[in-house]
Parts: structure tokens; sequence; C-alpha cells
């Protein structure tokens, strides 16, 4: 789906240049988002916005694309490599993991994460920020 691939790559792109107005155009009103960094999960934009907003006081995060993969069952999954700094900085985080999108009408509706092999070399936990 060549769309759906536009979109997840607009979101990525608006995400790591800090353009949450950007990305929240993408959603869907009630969008479901997991809190990694926080546990939980953020439900609805605004809540999104004021986790990110919170995020990024404390950490850089950056999430680029290297895979999409459309699923039979409608979801979306998307391998990332993510690399998340301190704001001095210092190399927090660095590994891949999987996004799994699910979509509607054109917007995204819900994120999870999943953790897959192989693990951090920084972070063997493979823990999430975004």
């Amino acid at each position: 789906m060549a769309n759906t691939q536009a979109l997840i790559a607009q979101a990525y792109s608006a995400f790591n240049q800090r353009n949450i107005d950007g990305v929240l155009a993408l959603m869907s009103g009630d969008v479901n988002w997991p809190r990694a960094s926080e546990g939980g999960r953020a439900i609805g934009k605004q809540e999104i916005r004021a986790y990110w907003t919170r995020q990024w006081q404390e950490f850089d995060p950056h999430v680029e694309p290297l895979e999409i993969i459309d699923r039979e069952d409608g979801r979306t999954e998307v391998r990332v490599h993510q690399l998340v700094k301190s704001v001095g900085g210092e190399v927090l985080l660095d590994t891949e993991v999987w996004h799994i999108y699910t979509i509607a009408n054109g917007l995204i509706e819900r994120m999870d994460i999943e953790q897959r092999q192989p693990q951090s070399r920084t972070n063997p936990t493979g823990e999430a920020a975004i």
C-alpha cells in the first residue's frame, strides 16, 4: 500500500523534526499510543502532545524506518532504527524495534511496540523510547 507507506514515512519525518502538529495531523482524534519511556498509553492527540513534550525535555530520540511491511490482518509493521541521546548528546539507546500500526480512513489509530532480536548493544532490554 503506497499510501500507507507514504503516511508512515511522513509521520517519522515529522517526529524527527519535532513537528508535533505535523505528526498529529496524521492521527485520528482518539489515537492510542504507547508511552514507552513512561509506561502506559496516551489516548488522544493532546495526551500524545503532552507526552512528547515531556519526553523531548529529557532526551533526544531519532527513529528511522528501515522496513515497512503490510500485514494480512490490515496492520502495518515498521522495523525502525532507534537512536536516543541525552539532551547533552550521550547515546542512551541504539537499537532496532518494530512499531505496529493500525491505520483506518488514512489516519493512524494505534501504534504498538514489539521487541524482536537482535537486542540493543547499548540497552540489552531493548526498551523503546517513543
